[in-house]
């Protein structure tokens, strides 16, 4: 499995910018599956989005439109722009790594799937 870890959390106002960078150590990240979920003590795990090795994407429906997700290979880092973030966008990011060499549409389960190496986390947090 790629190890990955997290930075780039934040206190931010409403309405603002936070950009998520999720870096991968060892092997290069590009022909892997990469997500982003985030999770709120006391409920369930929830997926935002994730990029395939073919950088098809797909965003959880309360984040579509407003957040953006990459890679830079160069970098050996996938990236989560995060815009017009809502007080309910509050919670601790994880990025994890998935299948390998898989193309088209990812997943984002909520219990995780094929994810097989989760970051550690970073506490993004939406208030004024």
């Amino acid at each position: 499995q790629l190890r990955v870890v997290e930075s780039g959390g934040s206190l931010v106002q409403p309405g603002g910018s936070l950009r998520l960078a999720c870096e991968a150590s060892g092997s290069a990240m590009n022909s892997y599956t990469i997500g982003w979920f985030r999770q709120v003590p006391g409920k369930e795990r929830e997926g935002v989005s994730c990029i395939s090795a073919d950088n098809t994407t797909i965003y959880g429906g309360s984040v579509k439109g407003r957040f953006a997700i990459s890679r830079d290979n160069a970098r050996k880092s996938v990236y989560l722009l995060m815009n017009s973030l809502k007080p309910e966008d509050t919670a601790v990011y994880y990025c994890a790594s998935g299948c390998h060499m898989c193309t088209g549409t990812c997943t984002l389960p909520p219990h995780g799937g094929q994810y097989g190496y989760w970051g550690r986390g970073t506490q993004v947090t939406v208030s004024s």
